[in-house]
């Protein structure tokens, strides 16, 4: 049997790989020792040249099928990993088939829960963990995702200005559809439930999650959560046709949580006495397309939240207030952001990284000036931040590979 990579641009290196081996036997500087968690799949990390990719052995029809949602899931904008390729015909020296693998791109900056909780963490990680989940399933419903298997332990979080944004990361169980009925997504957020329970009592059990936290208030947490932002998002609101300027609330509200309305549906009575309105297509990311359209870089949402109003705030400090958007989004591009980045290591510049330790400079700033009882410069901040405040990039490959061989035996995990 042929040895056959189905992908859309795949690495030149990928060919190069022991596929003749089973993922548990692999050996050799190509691997990178990454955290992962819990799971019935073979994991291997790669790297080649400064691309890395994540490698799970899974059965063919499996494999396929995942990719091909992925795909989906990534060309509908959904947050989730990206797919590379599928390789089948795998046989080893003796003729003997080996599971096909599907390779999909390691997400930057990302960490398995259970990495983040090996850390140590406060009190407040689980809630804003459990927040970041109840999001990004109520996006991927929004965009027709069925889950199935929605968990912990099948997400990746990136920190995102002091909270956390998740990426779905395994895909096996899901169903895209034009749109979910009202049972589906019951029936999915209560799979969600009941994984997300029994994920946190093997935390407590392990001793990662403090005692004080309940996972009884913190799963009724994510039910209010899911069916709060999902009325706010989805919701019919009826009004006069006097409070007219509530269309507007209703779009801030919206922008406020991170999303923007396409189109709204609004209905008015014969007689004009009363309105309708209801959000028709509802798209996430408000603050990171707009940071993305004013200067180009590419952050999380919360980040992106955050640079906002530091632009708006050197806006008005330097009297730029009702100029042109793009001329004082480059100003401070130039004026500030770039020459702070320039002042972090140099594996530390990426967009993600370099955005999150400028909302750290930010914190770090409030801190001094209280201290100080009057405002300390920016960039003074940045030396002092930079000189003994600049955590180790948390799940970056050079902090992981610090701790861990390269090569080490890990136990698979769903983050392929």
């Amino acid at each position: 049997m042929a040895l056959r990579i189905l992908a859309t641009s795949p690495h030149p290196g990928l060919v190069s790989l022991p596929w003749h081996q089973p993922l548990e036997d692999w050996a050799g500087d190509f691997l990178v020792p990454l955290p992962r968690g819990l799971s019935r799949h073979i994991v291997r990390f790669v790297r080649l040249d400064q691309h890395v990719f994540a490698v799970k052995e899974t059965r063919e029809p499996i494999a396929v099928r995942e990719y091909r949602l992925l795909r989906d899931l990534r060309r509908i904008k959904a947050p989730a990993v990206e797919p590379i390729g599928v390789v089948t015909g795998r046989q080893d020296p003796d003729g003997e088939e080996i599971e096909p693998c599907l390779i999909t791109r390691h997400l930057h900056a990302s960490m398995p829960y259970r990495e983040i909780f090996s850390r140590g963490i406060r009190t407040d990680t689980m809630p804003k963990l459990v927040d970041a989940l109840v999001v990004l399933l109520t996006r991927v419903h929004l965009a027709g995702f069925f889950w199935g298997d929605c968990s912990l332990s099948n997400t990746l979080f990136r920190r995102s200005a002091g909270e956390f944004a998740a990426y779905l990361v395994d895909a096996e169980t899901g169903e895209l559809h034009d749109t979910l009925s009202d049972g589906q997504r019951d029936h999915d957020l209560d799979i969600g439930i009941t994984n997300l329970f029994a994920e946190m009592l093997d935390l407590q059990a392990g001793g990662f999650m403090d005692e004080s936290l309940d996972p009884h208030e913190i799963v009724e947490r994510v039910l209010d959560r899911y069916q709060a932002l999902w009325l706010e998002l989805t919701g019919v609101e009826d009004f006069t046709t006097n409070e007219m300027w509530r269309i507007q609330l209703r779009i801030e509200r919206l922008n406020e949580l991170g999303f923007d309305v396409d189109e709204l549906d609004i209905i008015t009575d014969w007689d004009g006495a009363t309105a309708r309105i209801q959000p028709k297509v509802v798209d996430a990311d408000h603050h990171r397309r707009r940071m993305q359209s004013l200067t180009g870089l590419d952050v999380e949402e919360n980040q992106a939240r955050r640079l906002l109003n530091d632009l708006d705030a050197f806006a008005a400090h330097s009297d730029l207030q009702g100029e042109e958007p793009a001329l004082v989004a480059h100003r401070w591009l130039t004026e500030i952001y770039e020459p702070i980045k320039s002042m972090a290591p140099t594996d530390r510049r990426s967009p993600v990284d370099a955005a999150e330790i400028f909302h750290e400079i930010l914190e770090h700033r409030w801190y001094l000036s209280e201290q100080a009882g009057h405002e300390i410069d920016i960039f003074e901040t940045a030396r002092d931040y930079f000189q003994g405040h600049l955590p180790d990039a948390p799940g970056s490959l050079t902090s992981i590979a610090a701790s861990a061989a390269p090569g080490a035996n890990f136990e698979g995990d769903r983050s392929a």
